[in-house]
């Protein structure tokens, strides 16, 4: 496989993954404003661009800090190069150059929800911008779909390989987002806005069912934590991320020969996230383990862009 394929191929996972999180952290955080008494709800905005690494962008738009204005950003703005609409015109633009290694239905379903935001100004008000959010999660889940019904090759490796990076790094930032900052001053910790605050950070990963089934004794951030660091079973867990990136690195290993660093820094990780017990990593300090593994998953993606010949 040339290393432009390989490269557009990682990309366009990444592009969805990350298309994918910003719809449902939208998603999740109007329904947390429309929850949460003010300054929660301006918080909660404030926070989505924080995870996403955008405030300063945002701020230097000099815009008001609320729903309408930071769902559009976060959205529609395609000068914003992690809005939805920019992350799925690049990934669009990745699956039409490896066009004829994917199937029909995966390139409809990126198409289809690029083509979600066709003469769209405005994601408009609350119910409008979930309905819209609602069109692009359809379009990103039939692509995964798609995805795990092609052939087992290089071709869905690569794809997933960026999904697992890509996914890894939006856990954290969503985590360490939340622990260290959403929380508005004077509110209890345990209150109703922390309660709401965490379900809400659930429901960005689709895990409040998973949450009710592997932990009995309510919502506490604790378990949360632990759910969302080290508990392998759940898809977008740092943990099962890390198990992700070993497998398709490993299979990419066996076809086509490269083997390297980023081989070692994967099983490193893994090596160290099957020991890894949360309640440790709390006592040692969340923010500082998330910003190692922030730091970490950068290292591991620039060594597979050098692997692969497509630095």
């Amino acid at each position: 496989m040339l290393s432009r394929t390989a490269s557009s191929l990682y990309w366009l996972g990444r592009y969805i993954e990350r298309a994918d999180f910003a719809a449902r952290l939208v998603e999740a955080t109007v329904r947390l404003d429309v929850l949460s008494p003010r300054p929660a709800g301006e918080l909660a905005w404030g926070s989505a661009l924080a995870v996403t690494d955008a405030s300063e962008a945002f701020a230097a738009r000099g815009a008001h800090l609320g729903q309408q204005s930071v769902a559009r950003f976060l959205t529609l703005d395609s000068t914003h190069p992690g809005s939805i609409l920019s992350c799925l015109d690049k990934a669009r633009t990745n699956a039409r150059a490896v066009r004829t290694a994917l199937s029909r239905d995966a390139w409809t379903a990126i198409n289809r929800a690029w083509l979600v935001f066709d003469g769209r100004s405005s994601p408009g008000g609350a119910s409008a911008t979930i309905n819209l959010i609602e069109a692009v999660k359809a379009e990103t889940r039939g692509f995964e779909g798609a995805i795990h019904r092609m052939l087992r090759n290089q071709t869905t490796w690569f794809i997933r390989l960026g999904q697992a990076i890509e996914r890894a790094d939006n856990t954290a930032r969503l985590l360490d987002v939340k622990y260290h900052i959403l929380l508005p001053e004077g509110e209890p910790v345990g209150g109703v806005v922390d309660r709401d605050q965490w379900t809400t950070i659930l429901q960005t990963v689709s895990a409040v069912t998973a949450y009710r089934w592997l932990y009995s004794d309510g919502l506490t951030p604790a378990n949360v934590i632990d759910l969302l660091i080290a508990r392998h079973e759940l898809p977008r867990s740092l943990a099962a991320s890390a198990d992700e990136a070993v497998e398709f690195l490993s299979h990419l290993a066996k076809r086509t020969g490269h083997h390297g660093e980023a081989d070692r820094l994967a099983r490193a990780r893994h090596a160290r996230m099957m020991k890894v017990r949360s309640a440790d990593v709390i006592l040692g300090g969340l923010h500082q383990y998330l910003d190692d593994f922030l730091d970490e998953n950068a290292r591991l993606h620039h060594a597979i862009g050098r692997q692969f010949k497509f630095a």
